[in-house]
């Protein structure tokens, strides 16, 4: 009789459902099959949307969000964990003192905040809440130029601006930055990482479009390597990489004309 194979690494996506299946949940999930971990979920919101946009947000009750969270921690041995879209600041502050009980497990952040259609996912009392309590348990930090200028209230223009608002956001607690470039402009996309060690930049050429669902895939992909074990800085290659090839074998499906990443 053949011996069992060992279980494979558990992480853990604390965000939003997305009925397109681009983005959030199904996207992370999808995500941690193809980087071989475990996937495991706790659903903050339910979302209506497609690639045209948002037309509703489901905000789960504290009382299931807390239970989901036990009931995961409790049976598996989760060894990195993905934030997403968490929700109001009442959502964001129990994820935090839950996830502050479990500091041994390696927490990636991104801070969702708009959807690619150009709602609004986070209030401003629930930024705060993220500032405050969320990006202090944070091993790595993964926002767009946009969400970096909205989390330190600075604008970013050039290489000095996205040091400047790495090191405030490191300030707030994040061991690392995660910068991403996608929102910058020209041909060449900068992400750039912040950490003990200093600066290491990932370059790549900007493809066509506007695409759903990269940030969640990249930070999912992120937390899958470090589940794995694999050390930061070479977790981030392997999750750039990653979407890269994602984007490239995209596929358009839907009105909105966005591409969807083949995980």
């Amino acid at each position: 009789m053949p011996l069992a194979s060992p279980p494979p690494p558990v992480a853990l996506t604390i965000a939003g459902s997305d009925s397109s299946g681009g983005a959030g949940i199904q996207a992370d999930l999808k995500t941690f099959q193809a980087r071989d971990v475990h996937g495991t979920c706790v659903i903050t919101a339910v979302t209506a949307q497609n690639t045209c946009g948002i037309e509703a947000i489901h905000h789960i009750p504290l009382r299931h969000i807390r239970a989901q969270i036990e009931a995961v921690f409790a049976d598996f041995p989760v060894a990195a964990v993905k934030t997403g879209m968490l929700g109001p600041a009442r959502n964001v502050s129990l994820i935090a003192k839950q996830l502050a009980l479990h500091p041994d497990v390696h927490l990636i952040v991104d801070p969702v905040m708009i959807a690619t259609s150009g709602a609004r996912l986070l209030d401003e009392a629930a930024i705060t809440v993220v500032r405050q309590q969320l990006i202090p348990l944070a091993e790595i930090l993964t926002p767009n130029l946009p969400e970096a200028e909205v989390l330190t209230g600075r604008r970013i223009h050039n290489q000095r601006d996205a040091k400047a608002a790495a090191d405030e956001l490191r300030d707030m607690g994040a061991r690392a930055v995660l910068l991403k470039g996608g929102h910058g402009h020209g041909h060449t996309v900068y992400d750039r990482l912040y950490d003990d060690r200093g600066r290491q930049v990932f370059e790549h050429p900007r493809l066509p479009g506007m695409a759903h669902g990269t940030g969640c895939t990249l930070a999912a992909a992120l937390a899958a390597e470090r589940a794995k074990g694999i050390p930061l800085r070479e977790a981030c290659r392997h999750a750039v990489t990653y979407v890269q090839d994602a984007l490239r074998q995209g596929y358009r499906l839907g009105h909105g004309g966005l591409t969807l990443l083949r995980s």
